[in-house]
C-alpha cells in the first residue's frame, strides 16, 4: 500500500492513479478515499493524475488517539503534497473534507494550488453560533455522538437515509448502502466521534479570506446534512470570483446521486 508518515509519526494511507495535472480528494466523513473511485477512475482516464487519502483515523490509515482537529488535517494534506512533491494543485473537498482544503490553504497559501473545489462543505462554519445563528444547532450533534457511542453501526445505516436523500426522492443501491456502513466501521470510533466536534465548532471564516485561487462550489439544493443557505451559499459569497453551482434537490451525497453531472462538472472546471 502507499502510505506516508506525518508529522507526528501517524501513517496515512493513499492512492495516486494517472498522469498529468494533479487532482487531491478529501472525503467527508464517515468515509474514506473510496468514496472518490468515480470521480478518480473518470478523470483519470482523461489526462489526470488524481490522489486521495484516507484521513488519520479512518479507512487504512492508522488510529492515533489524539489529532482529530482542523490544524492537523490541514497539516497532514501539506505532508502530502511535500511527500508527492505535488505542484498545480486542484484541492477538492467533499463536507468535512471542504475544511481542511480550506484550512490547508489559510496556513500554508496557495504556492502549491491552482484551483479549489467544494463539495457539500461545511466552510464557512457549520455549527450554530451567537454570529452565525442558521448554523445546525449544537444539540444535533452532540445527538450524533451519543449515537455513535451507543451503536456505531445502526446509527450510520440509519444515517445513510437523509445523507443519500432516499427519504426525499432519490435513489441508490443496497450495494451502495452496504458500501457506505463498510467504510464506516472502518474508521476509529474515537476518530469518528472527534470528527463531529471538529467539524461542528471550527470556524473557517478566517480560511475563506484567503483563498484567491479560482474556486468551484457545489451544494445540493436539499441537503439534509449540511444546509445549503448557511454553508454552501455564504462560501461561494466569501471567495472572491467563485463559482457556484446548486443540484435542484440533490442531497448530501450527490457524489452517488448525481455522479455523471459532478464527473461532468469537475473535468470542466479543470478544463477551463
Amino acid at each position: 500500500m502507499s502510505t506516508f508518515n506525518t508529522q507526528d509519526g501517524t501513517q496515512i494511507y493513499y492512492k495516486d492513479w494517472g498522469t498529468g495535472k494533479p487532482v487531491l480528494f478529501s472525503h467527508g466523513w464517515p468515509l474514506d478515499a473510496d468514496m472518490w473511485d468515480s470521480q478518480m477512475n473518470f478523470l483519470a482516464e482523461r489526462g489526470y493524475r488524481v490522489i486521495a487519502f484516507d484521513r488519520r483515523g479512518f479507512g487504512r490509515s492508522e488510529q492515533p488517539w489524539e489529532g482529530y482537529n482542523y490544524d492537523t488535517f490541514a497539516s497532514d494534506i501539506n505532508d502530502l503534497i511535500q511527500h508527492l512533491d505535488l505542484t498545480d494543485v486542484t484541492l477538492v473537498g467533499f463536507s468535512m473534507g471542504g475544511g481542511d482544503v480550506s484550512r490547508y490553504i489559510g496556513r500554508y497559501g496557495s504556492e502549491r494550488i491552482n484551483a479549489l473545489v467544494l463539495l457539500g462543505a461545511v466552510t464557512p462554519i457549520f455549527g450554530q453560533t451567537e454570529d452565525h445563528p442558521q448554523g445546525v444547532e449544537q444539540s444535533v450533534f452532540a445527538g450524533i455522538r451519543d449515537g455513535l457511542r451507543k451503536d456505531r453501526a445502526q446509527f450510520i445505516s440509519d444515517f445513510s437515509t437523509p445523507f443519500y436523500g432516499t427519504n426525499a426522492g432519490q435513489t441508490v443501491s443496497e450495494g451502495v448502502l452496504t458500501q457506505t456502513l463498510n467504510i464506516a466501521l472502518l474508521a476509529s470510533l474515537k476518530g469518528t466521534i472527534d470528527c463531529v466536534t471538529a467539524f461542528s465548532e471550527t470556524d473557517f471564516r478566517g480560511d475563506m479570506a484567503k483563498i484567491d485561487v479560482p474556486t468551484l462550489v457545489i451544494h445540493g439544493s436539499n441537503d439534509q446534512i449540511v444546509p445549503f443557505e448557511a454553508t454552501g451559499k455564504l462560501a461561494a459569497e466569501m471567495i472572491a470570483g467563485s463559482t457556484l453551482k446548486v443540484y435542484d434537490n440533490a442531497p448530501h451525497g450527490f457524489a452517488v446521486t448525481h455522479q455523471d453531472q459532478l464527473n461532468q462538472d469537475l473535468l470542466a472546471f479543470l478544463q477551463r
